[in-house]
Parts: C-alpha cells; sequence; structure tokens
C-alpha cells in the first residue's frame, strides 16, 4: 500500500507545483505586463491574456491536486495542455508573428522546458498511481 499511497502523494504534488509555477507566472504576467514588455519583446496584451488564463488554471489544479487519483481523464487532459503549451510556446517563437528581445527567447525556451518537464512528472506520476500491477502486489495479490 505504501507505494501506491507514495504514487498518489507525488501526483498531488507535482501538480501543486504546477499550480504554484502556473498560478506565480500569471500574476506576474498580468501585474507586470508592461514593464515585462520591453524586457521580453512579447505584446503587453499577449502576456495579459496568457496572465488571464494560467490564473484559472492553477486554481484547477489546486482543486484536482487532493482529487487526482479519482479523475485520471483529468490528469491526462492536465498533461496534455501542458504538451499543447510547449507546443505553442515553441511556435510562438518561430513563427514571426512576435519578435522577442534574446530574453525573451531564453525565457519563452525556459518555460517551456519547465512545463514539458511538469508534464513528463504528472504522466510519470499518474501512470504509476494507476498501475494495476502495483496495487495487486501492494494488497498481496
Amino acid at each position: 500500500m505504501t507505494s501506491i499511497a507514495n504514487d498518489s502523494i507525488s501526483l498531488r504534488r507535482a501538480l501543486q507545483v504546477d499550480a504554484v509555477a502556473s498560478g506565480s507566472m500569471g500574476l506576474l504576467f498580468l501585474v507586470g505586463a508592461g514593464a515585462l514588455e520591453p524586457l521580453l519583446g512579447l505584446p503587453t496584451i499577449l502576456l495579459r491574456d496568457v496572465g488571464l488564463l494560467l490564473i484559472p488554471f492553477a486554481g484547477f489544479l489546486l482543486w484536482l491536486a487532493p482529487r487526482a487519483s479519482a479523475f485520471p481523464a483529468l490528469v491526462r487532459t492536465v498533461v496534455g495542455a501542458n504538451v499543447l503549451w510547449v507546443i505553442a510556446s515553441l511556435v510562438l517563437l518561430v513563427s514571426g508573428r512576435v519578435e522577442p528581445t534574446t530574453l525573451g527567447t531564453i525565457f519563452v525556451a525556459v518555460q517551456a522546458v519547465a512545463v514539458a518537464a511538469f508534464a513528463y512528472m504528472e504522466h510519470r506520476a499518474a501512470a504509476r498511481d494507476g498501475n494495476p500491477a502495483a496495487a495487486a502486489s501492494a494488497t498481496g495479490r
């Protein structure tokens, strides 16, 4: 039973860390979009819109974290959303629709790597959490 409990805890923690990072970035973008635009070369409206998206996403993750085992489809949706975020970040950089500064390019790339790491951690923890073989061995069957 310890393995299953630890896997549930690791999934909960991965979702919580994702929530804190998403919420922090959302607040930063909402409050500091104007100041960030010249530093990053990303339009204020884009940064604010991303902030408006990230705040409720963070709240959803905080809600989901203690319930993740009961909602595996929602966890898969979060993983998928994170993967789409990574793809969208990379497309943003190569699309020519924005002209980020060097710092902006580094920022977008680093946050894409961080979000990819969240997707990986959440996927791995969810896979372990829902592993029937682990559940059978933990109960002695």
